[in-house]
């Protein structure tokens, strides 16, 4: 992690529960039976505290001593059979058209979901800058297949912190039986399951972002970094789609007088005006507006299923059947978690670049300099 200013307080421990919460929820794979996610600080923390510098970090695969002959770096792979047959909704075989491999196994091991562990740790430093600032996410689970938690559910920041504490991270636990048994039969019938998360980011002040130029535009780095977790195929902030088919005067969050901003800074600066709504998610024009910034993704089912769908066989182009490997029936709670790292990641980017400095010190003065200025406004 390149970036981080000095004097952020860190501790294992902090990246080792955002790890845990990652590998939890109903329906994971065989995998979670080994991997028990643990990190090591290498480097850029001394005493409890961030140095300045970069911050290196270190998980350890368990289950790698399973794979030392097949994916050696040495030697030629003698005896070692390729793997052939790409999997439907895979990166398998766009993969091995792309950098010209004859095996598949060149490509699914870094196009694997695994590697969001590593952002997931990374974020975890994010997080703790962004507590700092008193900026707090949190982040749960909408809808695993056709089962829905209650609309009322959808932008609750009670709720989200509330559906920590399930096992499908949702905060209904009628919406969470059901979708357990939504789960089983989906694995019974050798598939998987898909669904949609959602994460809130409160205390986010005004003014992240901007409306200058389109790379620098919140909602699309926010969009941009969900979109590229694994199997998310849809990103929506607030309203997102619904909002389309709206006239304009249920769609804008329309602006009072009077009120508090409060969760910024300790709560200490009042704004002269406030919303009933915030249809928009905290973002109007490329830039967070004050509002709790939400962000809704979808996830398709896991490419892999149980029983196998049909593909070809690469280089001979045969009909065949795909490949199965060690997978999840669901893996929506952990996606929930992932898109909460993205989030965090995106939005210390953007506060650094705001009210950038080299330590927590100056960035703080910084930060309470902009707040005492809105309020005199």
């Amino acid at each position: 992690m390149e970036g981080l200013p000095a004097g952020i307080s860190v501790r294992s421990e902090n990246l080792n529960e955002e790890l845990a919460r990652r590998q939890a929820g109903y329906g994971r794979g065989d995998r979670m039976k080994i991997e028990r996610d643990e990190v090591e600080i290498l480097s850029g923390v001394r005493f409890g505290r961030t140095l300045g510098g970069p911050v290196a970090l270190l998980i350890r695969n368990r289950d790698w001593t399973n794979w030392r002959e097949k994916m050696a770096q040495d030697g030629k792979g003698e005896g070692i059979p390729p793997l052939l047959t790409a999997r439907p909704g895979h990166a398998d075989l766009a993969g091995v058209l792309k950098y010209g491999h004859k095996d598949v196994r060149n490509v699914l091991e870094r196009a694997s979901a695994r590697e969001t562990a590593a952002r997931v740790a990374a974020a975890g430093l994010a997080r703790l800058f962004l507590g700092e600032m008193d900026v707090r996410i949190a982040g749960h689970v909408l809808s695993i297949g056709n089962v829905r938690v209650p609309e009322e559910l959808r932008g609750n920041w009670d709720g989200a912190v509330r559906a920590g504490k399930s096992v499908l991270r949702m905060a209904d636990p009628g919406a969470e039986a059901r979708a357990i048994r939504w789960i089983d039969r989906a694995g019974k019938a050798g598939t998987s399951a898909g669904g949609t998360v959602e994460t809130i980011a409160r205390g986010v002040p005004p003014g992240l972002g901007s409306f200058a130029s389109w790379d620098r535009r919140l909602d699309a780095r926010l969009a941009g970094a969900v979109m590229s977790v694994p199997a998310v195929k849809g990103v929506e902030i607030g309203g997102g789609f619904a909002l389309s088919s709206l006239p304009g005067s249920r769609v804008h969050d329309e602006v009072f007088p009077g009120g508090k901003m409060g969760n910024l800074l300790r709560g200490n600066v009042t704004l002269p005006f406030h919303r009933k709504t915030n249809r928009g998610g905290g973002v109007e024009g490329g830039m967070s507006n004050g509002e709790p910034v939400l962000v809704r993704a979808a996830m398709k089912p896991i490419p892999t299923q149980s029983r196998p769908l049909r593909t070809v066989s690469v280089g001979t182009w045969k009909p065949d059947l795909a490949h199965r490997e060690r997978s999840d029936v669901c893996a929506v709670p952990a996606c929930s978690v992932v898109v909460e790292a993205m989030v965090a990641l995106v939005l210390a980017d953007a506060f650094l670049e705001k009210f950038g400095g080299d330590s927590m010190k100056e960035i703080t003065y910084n930060y309470a300099g902009y707040l005492r200025g809105i309020g005199a406004r």
